[in-house]
């Protein structure tokens, strides 16, 4: 129990002084009779406080004591702990730090003498030395407790801060050279016969390879090996792979004295599944024919370090070659950018905030991306091939490739996270990566780093900090430079020379380097306010349009926004101030033609790329309600009715931007916003906001018509009737708008001259919807009315009544199923849809005959309209299993069994198939399967003219546009194969379930 306040001892008071946490339980272990030089020297207590955790240093120290021999040796500790700063700074600072180093030295209690020496050879020991501390291990636990013994005095240089991080891992990479040295010496001492039989080469990558060794990692490693002279190859890669085997388990297995750390030999060719021994010429073979592009990053670290080191150098010699030629490689970046984003992808969702070295922010971020600029521009400079992060970092700073203050911040944030990897793993000696959550954890780790004042909150702090700055790694260090080329930079700076800036452009996708230049230079030259921001803003530009299919079309885009907008002050300043506006302009410039086509035609629609101010902003569809009024209002202040519909026009031209971006951004994602992934909720948001689109662009121009041409009220009723895609909210960007006319005289007005009213108001809607302009027009088709072209445009509601009962056929009562108002005299309009009704969903349903005309109407189609030339397996109208397939499948239902299940009488196919399903007309497999088909399909004719411009029912040959449309529908870059192979599934699965219920088995 803890002393009242007024009652505590003068040794509890220091002990708070000194930073201990646990006073009490520190007072009661220096009560005993061998610590009372410790609790009586100010010297001792001060050290103990100056450690990381005084309570656990305290707590190793008495074990320690406890595992001395007698009292003598003790006491000889003691003394020597009070007479020497540098051990008791040494030793103190070690078990403050280490647990794990505190249980060896009291199992080793006379392990601490190799700390007594301070000597200046021993501040930065190198392979030799550790192998002179490794020379007398004879067996595996031998040389795991000479392996401790030599950690041991690495960490306490670490930990007084003799060496500085870098150091420290250069160091733990030498002692695992040297480990991985006597591992093999000793399994070729236990099977000589095996290593007379060949010539075995130990090559050291990842962190080990590259002198950056944690505490605790796997060491990386890949096995060569050679037939000795007059030996066998098959006998002589057996023996060699017995002797790397037995290596391994010597480094790996766990005794009492714990392990020394795995080998993992996973990046040789074919990872786990190919040999663990090769030969230098089967090795190059796999590089030359089968590599990927990351089995090239992982050999920029690759070095020699134990067997028979001159075939070590043979094999860097060979592959040395074919690591810089890696970036000439189709889809290079993007390889290195997808590896990247699994690697985060992978990460557990709780952990994703703690992760120190594979998060966002984290050490893998830093280690990437100079990764990649190294093979980027390693393969004409020769400086930048260290496999060393720090130094390869400094060598890009100094080529100019990277900016020199970009270079120093990121050092400092990759040295900083790199300590707090060390003082973590040096705790327990456990790999992991994971900032513990655990307060006094914190706390040990900040006091570790020097952060005293409040240890846990500055650790954080710092922590984010230098996460915050790696996090906009691809920005600073990979972007910028390309801007540094084309701009003015102050006297002594670094410049990436044009040769460089090319070849950066390339390894990035630019197809069209040259002008990509030019456009940098138009757009970050000069000391302007808009050419300041944009050189803020054009990195990060870069870094999304290079995530796109067809970055130089991005960039010429966002110049020529600029060159349209630059001057408007609000316009840079949504760029640089909206955390939304500026990712969603790159993705919307580089997803395609047609939505930057509708941009630039009003570039102040870039507004609408913002994270919203109402009724007016974000890209979120506006409903009919809202569209109607707009319109109606602005054709309500117009002169004419040319001009009314003009100005409709240009609002059908913003909200159709509106929707394209939007659904670019949905369907791409963004770094705070990922992709939508329900496909199907896009393609239902899509459809109905171009429907309801057309549906308030029909009715302004209705009005405008009306207005101009017979003032507030027209002779005949006049109603428009969406068909087809229209009249089932489907409509694409690219669809055209099938409706039928209809009108009713009104009372006392003679037919004739209602009819002449009708026609003219027909005429004069479809000539001002399609009068060339800089807004897009919008295509009336009436082709499903009756009697066809053949057939008047419009019809009063008692002729197309007499039609129906007389002449119909059953393709044309097909076709009203999709029959809905959609503009003009809403009564008139129920009236037409009472009149249709019996039609489209026949009391008794279908007879026999009427289901074998449309099945034969169905494959003449099939047959006949199909373009010469197509792949049917990908034509998403009338290939099997496309939208033809799904809708007249759905449709044949509704007519069968629309008069008995009102869940049917519904215009949109998906709603219809919901409720086929929910009547059990078809199971819940068949209904997802059809589903899913009509769903993809409709999103590929999106995609197709979003990208193209121009509507499309095939996928696009040309490459960059598949690629597009590939990124459209999810696939990254280097999965066109798989886009294609996915839709003839989909479509084949669709096309079986179509057999079964459109034609019966």
């Amino acid at each position: 129990m803890t002393a009242a306040p007024g009652r505590r001892s003068s040794t509890f008071t220091r002990l708070l002084r000194h930073g201990f946490t646990d006073a009490s339980a520190a007072e009661r272990l220096l009560e005993g009779p061998e610590l009372s030089p410790v609790r009586s020297d100010p010297i001792l207590l001060e050290a103990l406080g100056a450690t990381a955790d005084p309570d656990l240093a305290l707590r190793g120290l008495v074990r320690l004591l406890e595992a001395q021999s007698d009292r003598t040796a003790r006491r000889g500790l003691l003394d020597t702990l009070i007479a020497a700063k540098p051990l008791r700074d040494r030793l103190l600072g070690v078990l403050g730090a280490s647990a794990a180093l505190g249980e060896h030295l009291a199992r080793h209690p006379r392990d601490w003498e190799a700390l007594v020496t301070y000597e200046p050879r021993d501040l930065h020991p190198g392979v030799e030395e550790f192998e002179r501390g490794l020379a007398e291990a004879g067996d595996p636990v031998a040389l795991r407790v000479a392996y401790r013994r030599c950690l041991l005095s690495i960490a306490a240089r670490d930990v007084c801060g003799t060496t500085d991080v870098a150091e420290t891992a250069a160091e733990l990479a030498d002692l695992a050279t040297a480990t991985l040295r006597a591992a093999l010496r000793i399994a070729m001492t236990a099977a000589p016969q095996d290593a007379a039989l060949c010539r075995l080469a130990v090559i050291a990558m990842g962190k080990c390879g590259g002198h950056e060794l944690n505490y605790v990692s796997d060491v990386d490693v890949i096995f060569v090996g050679e037939a000795t002279d007059g030996a066998d190859e098959g006998k002589a890669l057996r023996a060699a792979t017995k002797l790397a085997s037995h290596m391994m388990r010597i480094c790996s297995e766990t005794t009492v004295e714990g392990s020394i750390w795995p080998v993992d030999a996973n990046l040789r060719p074919e990872g786990r599944n190919g040999p663990l021994v090769r030969t230098l010429s089967s090795h190059l073979a796999y590089y030359q024919r089968w590599a990927k592009t990351w089995e090239f990053q992982a050999l920029l670290k690759a070095r020699p370090v134990a067997g028979d080191l001159a075939l070590g150098t043979e094999y860097i010699a060979a592959v040395e070659p074919l690591v810089w030629k890696a970036a000439e490689r189709e889809n290079f970046v993007a390889d290195v950018q997808k590896m990247r984003r699994r690697v985060v992808e992978n990460i557990p969702a709780a952990e994703v905030e703690r992760e120190l070295k594979l998060g966002p922010g984290g050490l893998r971020d830093v280690e990437f991306a100079v990764q990649l600029l190294q093979l980027v521009h390693g393969r004409s400079d020769a400086s930048l091939r260290s496999g060393t992060t720090l130094d390869a970092l400094q060598a890009l700073a100094a080529g100019g490739y990277v900016g020199r203050d970009d270079a120093v911040q990121l050092d400092d944030a990759y040295r900083f996270l790199r300590s707090m990897e060390h003082r973590i793993q040096l705790y327990r000696l456990r790999r992991t990566h994971l900032v513990p959550e655990d307060e006094d954890d914190q706390r040990r780790i900040g006091r570790s780093l020097g952060l005293r004042t409040d240890p846990v909150v500055e650790l954080n702090r710092e922590w984010k900090r230098h996460a915050s700055v790696v996090r906009r790694l691809h920005e600073k260090i990979f972007y910028r430079p390309l801007l540094d080329a084309v701009a003015q930079l102050a006297t002594g700076e670094a410049r990436l020379s044009l040769a460089a800036a090319r070849e950066r452009l390339i390894a990035l996708g630019y197809a069209d380097p040259a002008a990509a230049l030019r456009h940098l230079e138009a757009l970050a030259s000069g000391v302007t306010r808009k050419a300041a921001i944009q050189r803020t803003l054009l990195p990060v530009l870069l870094a999304w349009f290079a995530d796109s299919a067809d970055p130089d079309a991005g960039l010429l885009n966002f110049r020529k926004v600029s060159d349209a907008l630059g001057k408007t002050p609000w316009y840079l300043r949504l760029l640089r101030d909206e955390g939304a506006a500026a990712e969603n302009l790159a993705r919307v410039l580089s997803a395609g033609r047609l939505a930057p086509d509708l941009l630039l035609r009003a570039p102040e629609a870039v507004a609408l790329l913002g994270d919203g101010d109402g009724d007016g902003g974000g890209l979120q569809p506006r409903g009919r309600a809202q569209l109607e009024q707009e319109i109606l209002a602005t054709v309500g202040r117009a002169e004419n009715a040319e001009q009314a519909v003009t100005a409709a026009r240009g609002v059908r031209r913003r909200e159709l931007f509106r929707t394209a971006a939007g659904d670019i951004v949905s369907s791409y994602g963004t770094e705070t916003q990922p992709a939508e992934p329900d496909q199907g909720a896009l393609v239902d948001r899509v459809g109905g906001a171009v429907s309801d689109l057309t549906a308030a662009t029909l009715a302004g121009t209705l009005r405008a018509v009306v207005r101009e041409g017979w003032g507030d009220t027209l002779p005949t009723r006049f109603a428009v009737i969406g068909m087809g895609r229209f009249g089932g909210h489907e409509l694409g960007y690219g669809s055209d708008a099938d409706v039928l006319f209809v009108h009713e005289p009104r009372e006392g007005v003679d037919d004739r001259e209602a009819a002449e009213a009708a026609n003219r108001v027909v005429a004069e809607m479809r000539r001002l919807l399609q009068i060339p302009s800089a807004d897009p027009p919008l295509l009336v088709d009436a082709g499903l009315r009756p009697e066809g072209k053949s057939g008047p445009l419009v019809r009063t509601l008692k002729s197309y009544e007499a039609y129906y009962r007389r002449w119909s056929l059953v393709w044309e009562a097909q076709a009203l199923l999709r029959a809905e108002p959609v503009a003009g005299d809403e009564e008139l309009g129920r009236r037409f849809i009472e009149l249709v009704d019996p039609l489209r969903y026949p009391a008794q349903g279908l007879g026999e005959e009427a289901v074998r005309d449309i099945r034969r109407l169905k494959a003449r189609m099939e047959s006949e309209r199909l373009p010469r030339g197509a792949d049917p397996k990908l034509h998403t109208k009338l290939g099997p299993g496309g939208l033809s397939d799904v809708e007249w499948t759905v449709q044949l239902l509704q007519m069968q069994h629309g008069s008995a299940e009102p869940g049917l009488r519904t215009t949109r196919t998906r709603e219809a198939l919901d409720a086929a399903r929910t009547a059990g007309l078809l199971s819940g497999e068949d209904a997802e399967t059809l589903d899913e088909a009509w769903v993809l399909a409709t999103r590929v004719r999106n995609a197709v003219m979003l990208v193209r411009g121009r509507a499309g029912d095939t996928f696009p040959s040309e490459s960059r546009e598949l690629t597009a449309v590939g990124r459209y529908l999810g696939y990254g870059p280097g999965r066109v194969g798989e886009l294609l192979d996915g839709y003839r599934r989909t479509a084949r699965r669709a096309r079986g379930v179509v057999e079964q219920l459109f034609y019966g088995g």
